[in-house]
């Protein structure tokens, strides 16, 4: 992860965790802290509970989402026991996409209720609770 900016790094968790300078402003995310922690809080309790690293993206997946959320996985650490929730919100596409080693686990199964459970919530305006949804 060396291109990673300046006081930022990879948690042992694989979370991102940065810093900023005093008197500047950090970075502005797209959602309230609440939804940052519960959707923090999901992913922690579900790598937990799964045995599995839980990793969600939300962005453009291009013409073959299914296949850009396999790209997705490669990027995440230790991606053979991971699992990846990918959302394109405009183009109301959810990925889910999961490592070698998850397989047979119970994922499979599991990822049509995670899937239903974020379309459900997506509808409603939900984004990050559909999220939290899923990953539950």
């Amino acid at each position: 992860h060396g291109n990673l900016p300046v006081g930022w790094a990879v948690t042992s968790s694989g979370r991102l965790s940065g810093v900023s300078e005093p008197g500047v402003l950090p970075v502005q995310y797209p959602f309230p802290t609440k939804q940052l922690v519960d959707l923090d809080d999901a992913l922690k309790f579900g790598t937990r509970q799964s045995k599995a690293r839980f990793a969600v993206y939300i962005g453009d997946l291009g013409a073959d989402p299914a296949a850009r959320a396999r790209d997705l996985l490669a990027e995440v650490p230790t991606p053979n026991n991971a699992v990846l929730l990918a959302v394109s919100p405009n183009q109301r596409a959810i990925e889910v996409a999961y490592g070698a080693d998850v397989r047979g686990r119970g994922a499979e199964s599991a990822a049509p209720l995670g899937v239903s459970a974020a379309a459900s919530a997506f509808k409603e305006g939900g984004l990050v609770d559909g999220l939290v949804s899923a990953i539950r």
